[in-house]
């Protein structure tokens, strides 16, 4: 979320709010099931299999299900007798274990920080707001953070994300989490809230993606943010939000860029996007590849992992940038730099990856050729103008789940996927590996900023030690079997290094 100033100005784009309205572009689409204004929406039949194919990892019913009856008028209880949670369904607490189980096969890096500091308790007194994905691998992380000392509330920062056995997995072990896939805007908030506001509960830290729940601190509950002992963001766009937050003097805690750090850069960003995209195009829209005329929006670290992957899968790969030092790293990737608006007609497929708003505009859409693929791999549902299609003129048709036909007057079908939203994790999974990455990250920066003496870190955003980077990469190095080779005492002495490290000065570019 944006910051926002006590009169209720959003300091990104200058819109107000409405009295206590705790109003974003993220949840400004609403599910697709919903009729917004006199937007034409017709569904077609789908078979249950194919509403089950994209599930986010899920391989159960759970995450595609629609039940008329909201969570929240649902009261229910796990096996222990508590209700501290709201959920989808609590019975199928046993699918979300063994999918929690799979994950936690796949990341080593997070499972070893587990057992390295179980007995140390290194976050005992903590008391964490999380608002991430819910998904199987960030429950490995909830459930290292738990084992490590600390207390959690936990919600979710995307409504289509979550898959609802694995929330039900957590909500069986005891932890209050609030999510289910489908919320509504209001249900995204009241989720969020319930996280922060609870009866002896109050939170000393946060860990975000994309800044809800800081936003939601900062503006419904100020005394309670004044004293934290820090905020950890994983996101382009919760980063941007707190340095505006920073400039702005309003951030009065410490905060852990985690997104810029060079392990989840470098790991989660390129290498995690280069297999995710094809898998989500995949499912949804079971495309072939071959000679197909792709734009990517941005190469950033995203754009350059989906680049790689759609070029090896024979694709014609266009670039639109802004930067140029990013620019010219996609011409001698041998990619051709132009402007969307060139190459807009011709194109079968579209993907932003900027972290910006109004991307691809309702007049870039207007123009796309008939069955055009249309998705987002950026944080934010902002970077495609979803909003500009719930027209009168345009008419909705509901493929299957997160797979909309944008019809024209004319006949003219946009694939349009996700409503926006993050193709990947809205609809289907990101590498466990990779995750164990960043969450390995995100609990080394929360151990950092909990147990820091007063003094080390002010009311400021900052990144991440190199020697942490350094650590979450030798913590994932055993499950290849590497050795590394150590430097001599003349070696070391040579270039001015620790034999342990750091190896690299702060601003190496790796």
């Amino acid at each position: 979320m944006a910051a926002l100033t006590t009169d209720g100005a959003n300091v990104m784009d200058g819109t107000k709010m409405k009295n206590g309205e705790l109003n974003t572009s993220r949840t400004e689409s609403p599910a697709a099931s919903k009729v917004v204004g006199k937007k034409k929406y017709r569904s077609r039949s789908a078979s249950a299999s194919s509403q089950d194919s994209y599930s986010s990892g899920s391989y159960t019913e759970s995450s595609s299900d629609e039940d008329d009856v909201s969570p929240r008028e649902n009261l229910q209880k796990n096996s222990s007798g508590s209700s501290d949670f709201c959920i989808k369904r609590i019975s199928q607490h046993a699918y979300g274990r063994r999918e929690i189980e799979i994950a936690e096969q796949e990341m080593p890096g997070i499972m070893a920080l587990r057992h390295k500091a179980k007995d140390d308790k290194p976050l005992k007194g903590a008391r964490i707001v999380g608002c991430t994905h819910i998904n199987a691998q960030t429950a490995v992380l909830v459930e290292t953070l738990v084992t490590l000392g600390a207390q959690v509330r936990w919600a979710a920062c995307n409504i289509y994300s979550t898959q609802n056995e694995v929330a039900a997995a957590l909500a069986e072990s005891g932890i209050p989490v609030f999510a289910w896939r489908g919320e509504s805007e209001e249900d995204f908030w009241w989720c969020i809230d319930k996280t922060i506001s609870a009866e002896s509960w109050q939170p000393n830290m946060i860990l975000d993606d994309g800044g809800d729940a800081t936003h939601v601190m900062v503006k419904k509950y100020p005394a309670i943010f004044k004293l934290l002992k820090g905020v950890v963001e994983e996101s382009v766009t919760g980063v941007h939000r707190l340095y505006q937050l920073s400039q702005s003097s309003k951030l009065c805690v410490p905060a852990m860029n985690v997104n810029d750090s060079v392990i989840k850069t470098k790991y989660d960003n390129l290498y995690s996007c280069r297999e995710s995209i094809i898998d989500s195009l995949k499912r949804t829209t079971d495309i072939m590849f071959g000679g197909k005329q792709v734009v990517v929006c941005g190469y950033g670290q995203v754009g350059k992992g989906c680049c790689q992957s759609l070029k090896n899968m024979g694709c014609v790969v266009y670039v639109t940038e802004i930067d140029p030092i990013c620019a010219l790293q996609a011409a001698m990737d041998g990619f051709q730099i132009i402007k969307l608006e060139k190459v807009i007609r011709q194109v079968d497929i579209v993907i932003t990856a900027t972290g910006n708003k109004n991307v691809v505009t309702r007049d870039h859409m207007d123009k796309m050729k008939n069955g055009c693929i249309v998705c987002n791999m950026g944080h934010s549902n902002t970077e495609i103008d979803v909003i500009s299609l719930k027209t009168q003129d345009l008419t909705w048709e509901k493929v299957r789940s997160q797979v909309d036909h944008i019809i024209w007057p004319g006949g003219k079908r946009m694939v349009l996927l996700a409503e926006g939203r993050r193709v990947n994790l809205s609809c289907s999974s990101v590498p466990s590996f990779v995750v164990s990455i960043t969450a390995a990250t995100q609990a080394l920066a929360l151990i950092e900023l909990f147990n820091a003496p007063s003094g080390r870190y002010k009311a400021d955003v900052y990144l991440m030690p190199k020697l942490m980077d350094e650590f979450v990469a030798s913590l994932h190095l055993t499950a290849f079997e590497a050795n590394l080779t150590e430097l001599s005492e003349e070696q070391a002495k040579y270039m001015g290094l620790s034999k342990t490290g750091p190896f690299k000065p702060n601003y190496y570019r790796y």
